[in-house]
């Protein structure tokens, strides 16, 4: 297993952000948290990603554990937080070249990962000047530069257009195809769908249900359901 949770449980003062969950991803697998906002996925990647601690249970990433092996479980993961912010006042190819020196990388990677996200006309732009969608491109640019063995992904298709989330699906899809494991946090079923085998389904701190996507489809055509309808049922 790439990625094991057991019994994880963050508070927040008096909210209970989760609640005792448990799940596991396999090496190689590409895995779905999905459920509404508040539901607790950013914070499970955070979590998994060494940047929170829980107040209970334990978690393990690449085999580390997050909270006594965090700069172990940071050299393994590549990670997309929500709403990312690169540096600035730093161009697309500054952003690139200073976390390639931080990893101990050469620059043949930032040139990969510029062509990768098709950010060659970009790069020497600040990033201050960059339209949301192209600081996004930057951020997962930014993740998975190093080429990490497990990618952690938050929303990663947000504020991307449509021609970009279709080439990002796509990249994700090869990486994923290569031996990445993935474990992506999102609202949105259809994301859920395209970039994924498995579901977890999480509301309120609590998993409400797991299993592989293709049993998610054949229980709502069991019960005349869109998928939606069923994940809105899960979830009461």
């Amino acid at each position: 297993m790439c990625i094991v949770v057991k019994g994880l449980v963050k508070r927040f003062g008096g909210v209970v952000a989760l609640s005792g969950i448990s799940f596991d991803v396999r090496c190689g697998e590409s895995v779905a948290l999905l459920g509404p906002n508040g539901a607790g996925k950013s914070t499970t990647l955070r979590i998994l990603a060494g940047l929170l601690r829980p107040d209970a249970g334990n978690a393990f990433v690449c085999g580390f554990d997050v909270q006594r092996q965090v700069r172990e479980v940071k050299a393994c993961i590549g990670y997309l937080p929500e709403d990312a912010v690169p540096f600035l006042n730093l161009s697309v190819r500054e952003n690139l070249e200073y976390v390639a020196v931080l990893r101990g990388l050469n620059d043949s990677v930032v040139d990969e990962a510029i062509k990768l996200l098709g950010l060659e006309d970009l790069a020497d732009r600040r990033a201050a000047t960059l339209s949301r969608g192209n600081r996004q491109r930057l951020a997962i640019a930014l993740a998975i530069m190093h080429k990490p063995r497990v990618l952690l992904l938050d929303e990663p298709l947000n504020y991307l257009d449509i021609p970009t989330q279709e080439a990002v699906i796509k990249m994700l899809r090869d990486l994923n195809a290569g031996g990445t494991t993935i474990l992506v946090s999102t609202h949105i079923m259809s994301v859920a769908e395209r970039l994924a085998s498995r579901v977890i389904v999480i509301n309120r701190g609590s998993i409400v249900w797991q299993g592989s996507m293709s049993e998610l489809r054949d229980t709502a055509a069991s019960s005349g359901e869109r998928i939606e309808e069923v994940v809105a049922r899960l979830m009461g």
